[in-house]
């Protein structure tokens, strides 16, 4: 049994010097095998593969583009039973992480660092958090799946319902993408899931990636692509 942690990085250079210390600190007492994968823009842009290097971390390059494509490639390079993905800006706390770990190991499939369910809260802008909470009611009734928090990226599933999902999403559509694909390969009413609450933060450094036209339009594309999978099941 072993725990792949994965990190998609796009110019984080900066907050991976703060976050890979911190999540060594974590990981450790958990007493499993782990590894930590970072996966880095096709073209790098900055010194990520140096601090990966000086801190003892795999680094890999993503082959397709967007969000949707690292995250395809961090599943591909897991070799752990359980795959636990957070962000690499700081925004997610890894001091969650164990609570998260506990919770998977009572026998879920997927266990969610939530803002959403009670007890979470988010520090994000105003504007984000009302665009968010629409998406998740939406998405809630496209997926099926009574899951409060569906657009974060605080999660570990189990691998063997990930490893061969073919993915399709480019942008953070593939963070809905990915449970509804869970879903079908568990089998009806079978996917064993929960959230634990968390605190989302706001990024170390930098600035956000996220362009909110591109995001929308994506989402929008998404929804009816869902729709038509959940149907011809």
């Amino acid at each position: 049994m072993s725990l792949s942690t994965v990190l998609l990085a796009y110019k984080e250079e900066e907050n991976l010097k703060v976050l890979i210390p911190k999540l060594k600190e974590t990981l450790d007492p958990l007493g499993e095998d782990y590894e930590l994968i970072v996966v880095d823009t096709a073209v790098a842009t900055d010194n990520t593969e140096g601090v990966c290097k000086e801190m003892g971390v795999k680094y890999v390059h993503q082959e397709r583009p967007g969000f949707g494509g690292a995250y395809a490639k961090g599943i591909s390079e897991a070799t752990g039973d359980k795959i636990l993905f957070l962000d690499s800006d700081g925004s997610h706390d890894p001091s969650y992480i164990p609570a998260i770990y506990q919770k998977y190991n009572e026998g879920y499939d997927l266990v969610i660092g939530s803002r959403y369910t009670k007890g979470g809260t988010s520090n994000d802008a105003k504007s984000s958090q009302i665009l968010s909470h629409i998406l998740n009611f939406v998405f809630r009734i496209v997926l099926g799946l009574n899951i409060k928090d569906v657009s974060t990226n605080f999660r570990i599933y189990k691998a063997s319902l990930v490893k061969d999902a073919d993915l399709k999403s480019v942008n953070y559509d593939v963070l809905e993408e990915i449970l509804l694909l869970m879903k079908k390969k568990a089998g009806k009413d079978k996917l064993k899931y929960a959230e634990i609450p968390i605190s989302f933060n706001k990024r170390i450094y930098g600035e956000s990636k996220r362009r909110l036209i591109p995001f929308i339009i994506s989402y929008i594309k998404t929804i009816f692509r869902l729709l038509a999978i959940r149907i011809a099941r």
